[in-house]
């Protein structure tokens, strides 16, 4: 029997994509090479990237993979992450580029697939003394994802109309938070039809296995709800407690947002006299202002959890090809990486990781510190086999400062620094589209 082919090297492209991911592996063997690319989106460009960064990127990514991808993987749908595939009207799009790239295979989360499409709402169930209560099933969850899409807009809408009385803070984060939980339409639909789709959870075959000969690829989330039930039912004192009551909350929800979205310039009673905004009796402004303060950070606070669900149904893909490990986690968070690190079999797997491509742009709860402790690689010395650790991102998007929240995160930045080869798209000058990583195997 011949022996198995594998890569004799793997290169690493880490695009200029601002706030956002866009990473092309691309594996050489002797004959020929497979590419990989792994999300492309972005909610921020740095004013040096110039006009049209996305459609430049994706011209860049079809040089480098010579006009033929052989996977496309989308980690989750936040805008941050899938922009890039959206097309255009005029077939000049970065998505169009994309597509023409020809793909032969797309993976996404489970949660994407369309056999879990949202059409049961929650389901009821009867207990042992005959009373309802709702549980979860795959199309609730997904329903209940579908429904904070609709509830991301109504924000979104919302807090333009508020602009004036939000502050520039609190809309900025509204609007960044709400902006990239929408649904993102044109680049799900063209995800969906540029090649066959490969929707997985945590210990399924990626589908990679015939494309990258030699190379095992582990999915170590998101769990499905049988897997996990820190995503089926969050604990009631869990500061998600939106989430308790998980698919006909946030479709009560989202049907409300809908009405407000149609009646968002009507006065709920419209022959009622009014005063301006500008002559407001004195002894109600110091209320008036207080309830616009209160409603901004309501608001806030529901974008921030869907985010973090959103994140928690992010890929997350291991590859071990000779000897070398490189761990892709999207935005995973907490809640998703629990499932997986309460395997001693994937704690060991993890232990000996080579190159790290850094959670959710830098953000603190999406490198859990048991991840970041498991790692042998990581050291203080600059020795051939330590860890390297690649984060794409952009500071003052995401998060602030004064309450510890900001993005990247300054602490974890400083053990990145300290105790890895540390690289940030941050450093990228203003000509560069990327940076390149070559790894012999």
């Amino acid at each position: 029997m011949p022996p198995t082919r594998k890569p004799t090297r793997l290169t690493l492209h880490a695009y200029q994509v601002g706030f956002g991911d866009c990473f092309l592996l691309t594996f050489h063997y002797r004959s020929f090479d497979r590419h990989i690319l792994i999300d492309f989106g972005s909610t921020g460009q740095p004013k040096s990237a110039g006009e049209n960064l996305m459609v430049r990127v994706a011209q860049e990514i079809q040089k480098d993979c010579n006009g033929k991808l052989h996977a496309v993987v989308a980690t989750h749908r936040h805008k941050d992450h899938i922009s890039g595939f959206a097309t255009a009207k005029n077939g000049k799009g970065s998505g169009d580029i994309i597509a023409a790239c020809q793909p032969d295979l797309v993976i996404q989360p489970w949660t994407e697939d369309p056999e879990a499409a949202p059409d049961t709402g929650a389901l009821a169930e009867a207990d042992g003394n005959g009373r309802k209560s709702f549980v979860n099933s795959r199309k609730s969850f997904v329903a209940a994802l579908s429904d904070m899409h609709a509830i991301s807009e109504a924000v979104l809408v919302e807090a333009e109309r508020r602009k004036s009385v939000l502050g520039k803070t609190l809309h900025r984060e509204l609007t960044f938070l709400g902006d990239d939980n929408i649904s993102n339409r044109s680049a799900v639909l063209n995800l969906m039809n540029m090649a066959p789709n490969k929707y997985v959870h945590y210990g399924e075959r990626s589908g990679l296995e015939k494309i990258l000969p030699g190379v095992k690829v582990k999915v170590l989330g998101p769990p499905n709800l049988e897997q996990s039930q820190t995503i089926r039912k969050q604990r009631s004192a869990d500061e998600a407690e939106f989430w308790h009551f998980q698919s006909q909350f946030w479709h009560l929800q989202a049907a409300a947002a809908e009405q407000f979205a149609l009646r968002s310039k009507a006065s709920i009673f419209p022959k009622a006299k009014t005063y301006s905004a500008l002559i407001t009796p004195p002894y109600t402004r110091w209320f008036i202002n207080r309830m616009r303060t209160l409603r901004g950070d309501q608001m806030l606070s529901i974008v921030r959890t869907l985010d973090k669900v959103m994140n928690n149904t992010s890929l997350i893909l291991l590859f071990d090809v000779g000897g070398q490990k490189l761990l892709f986690p999207g935005d995973a968070q907490i809640e998703n990486w629990s499932y997986a690190l309460s395997k001693p079999s994937v704690r060991r797997m993890l232990a000996d990781v080579n190159l790290y491509k850094v959670g959710h742009h830098g953000s603190l709860n999406a490198t859990p510190k048991s991840l970041w402790k498991l790692f042998k690689n990581r050291s203080p010395k600059h020795t051939p086999t330590r860890l390297q650790t690649v984060v794409s991102t952009m500071p003052g998007k995401h998060g602030k400062t004064a309450n510890n929240t900001e993005v990247p995160r300054r602490p974890l930045v400083e053990a990145l620094e300290a105790e890895s080869k540390y690289f940030t798209t941050q450093q990228l000058k203003k000509s560069e589209l990327k940076k390149t990583f070559t790894i012999d195997l």
